[in-house]
């Protein structure tokens, strides 16, 4: 495969790329080649240089040093347009969606078929239907994309790409926030792409998907190329070795924690569909957790997991009805400032939309859900944030300059200790995580795991949702599986199996 490759012209050569920002050289001579009908891996830790890379074929930074060159001809792009006129279509992992619109509209957003000035709407709706079938996506076209699940969003988004007739995709973590039925029609469209002789870059957290699809993997560290090799020639471990510059033997903690009382218990809840009249998001859900448990939600997209989450932390825009019990004691929670008070923390799965205020410093975000309590009711007191925050910034080992840099300069690990940061400052008892590591690289996923284990260990009860197998399997010492907002699974760690949840998952089997 590999002679096969290099006996024909690269499609896309980037040759010594360097880009600095103020105090920061995020890249120092890194290469990369693209082939016709290729599909390249490119893989590093978060932080590694990768995105800046594809921000520059991309033509958001335009002022770089190396060449770029497409079909053996240099470009160097002004803009963004430059680069999609070139055949180069970039989707990037924060989705660039146009929530007002319909799914049709943001496909063809700009680019709008028209005839003497008259945008021509069926035309539209048809193309985009077409797209929208090759993605294998079952979804009306005049749809708003405010009413579509993170999923569904990141297919449109892949789908626009493709309206540019491009013969360079860039793909930026695209499966992060599908399902596995979504994620396998993506891979059956690469590959077709790949046969029609569209070279594709392919960034992703997921090794698994990587050995998969790509003929040759790139590795990046700290803004350097390691090695661009085969990816016959190469397993997993070596490739998190190169990412990493060192070998990871234990990916999860060892289990050994110590379940004390229960203290969170949750009976009957049930959360209705506040679009879809008549249907249930949550239905009739119970479980329990207790003091140094770590409880692991499964389920495929639009299991209920996420509107589960919600709906215990009181921002469930549907009817939610059940009970809540804390301590013994039984509470209402009916908005998020009565779940904080009662000691509920939640990491939502889009840390920069809903967990973040990118604009802000860490120490900002780290005292949102307790200013009163750290700063004062009405004066804030900056040396008592500082005091509080400070111990959290260096036992968390968050990467940055200080506690003012702002958040929303920091790599997607660093990101994600800074909100558990925040929710460990309001004195949590009870931790949501949902998708704690989505979008985050190998060495930072280990450092998340193993802050998991240590704060259930210290005695919270944390309940976490991943649409990743192995972390379930590796983390949760209880597995409740959902499917259709129904509980279909109940295991321990010790007797749950990747094909016994995935079963329950799908609808194929009650395990409970």
């Amino acid at each position: 495969m590999q002679e096969t490759l290099t006996s024909r012209r690269p499609l896309l050569e980037m040759r010594a790329i360097g880009k600095s920002f103020p105090g920061v050289r995020a890249l120092d001579g890194v290469s990369i080649e693209l082939y016709p009908g290729e599909i390249h891996a490119l893989v590093g830790e978060n932080g590694a240089g990768k995105s800046t890379l594809i921000k520059i074929l991309a033509g958001v930074y335009t002022e770089y040093e190396g060449e770029v060159t497409i079909g053996g001809q240099p470009r160097r792009f002004g803009s963004v347009r430059d680069s999609e006129d070139a055949g180069v279509a970039v989707v990037f992992q924060e989705l660039s969606l146009v929530s007002e619109l319909s799914v049709g509209e943001n496909i063809f957003l700009g680019r709008e078929p028209a005839r003497l000035g008259v945008v021509q709407w069926d035309e539209l709706y048809s193309r985009a239907s077409h797209l929208l079938g090759e993605l294998g996506l079952d979804l009306d076209p005049r749809t708003g994309v405010r009413k579509l699940g993170t999923g569904a969003q990141q297919l449109v988004e892949i789908a626009k790409a493709l309206s540019h007739n491009a013969r360079i995709l860039v793909l930026d973590e695209p499966t992060a926030a599908l399902t596995d039925a979504e994620a396998e029609g993506l891979f059956e469209i690469l590959n077709k792409l790949s046969n029609q002789g569209i070279g594709i870059i392919y960034v992703s957290h997921r090794l698994q998907e990587v050995f998969r699809l790509s003929r040759r993997i790139t590795v990046l560290r700290d803004g350097r190329t390691v090695s661009t090799e085969s990816a016959t020639g190469l397993d997993e471990q070596q490739v998190i070795a190169k990412m990493v510059g060192r070998q990871v033997s234990q990916v999860f903690p060892p289990f050994g924690r110590t379940r004390g009382d229960a203290l969170l218990e949750v009976r009957h809840v049930t959360a209705e569909d506040p679009v879809v009249r008549g249907k249930l998001a949550v239905n009739d859900v119970s479980f329990t957790a207790h003091r140094g448990e770590v409880v692991g939600i499964a389920g495929l997209m639009g299991s209920g997991r996420t509107e589960l989450l919600l709906s215990l932390f009181g921002c469930f825009p549907g009817k939610v009805s059940g009970s809540v019990v804390i301590d013994g004691r039984e509470v209402e929670i009916k908005r998020p400032a009565e779940a904080i008070a009662h000691g509920i923390g939640f990491v939502t799965e889009d840390r920069k939309r809903t967990g973040l205020v990118l604009d802000q410093t860490i120490l900002a975000n780290m005292t949102l859900a307790s200013l009163a309590r750290v700063s004062g009711h009405f004066v804030t007191n900056e040396s008592r944030e500082i005091a509080a925050g400070r111990p959290l910034f260096e036992n968390l080992r968050i990467k940055a300059k200080s506690l003012f840099a702002v958040a929303g300069t920091l790599s997607g690990g660093n990101q994600q200790k800074v909100v558990l940061a925040k929710w460990l400052m309001s004195e949590a008892r009870v931790l949501f995580l949902d998708e704690p590591t989505r979008g985050i690289d190998v060495g930072a996923k280990q450092e998340i795991y193993r802050m998991i284990d240590k704060l259930a260990r210290s005695g919270l009860a944390v309940v976490m949702v991943s649409s990743e197998l192995p972390e379930v399997l590796g983390l949760c010492d209880t597995i409740l599986v959902l499917h259709q907002g129904k509980v279909t699974g109940r295991f321990t760690h010790e007797n749950a199996s990747a094909e016994q949840v995935m079963s329950c998952a799908t609808g194929r089997q009650l395990c409970a």
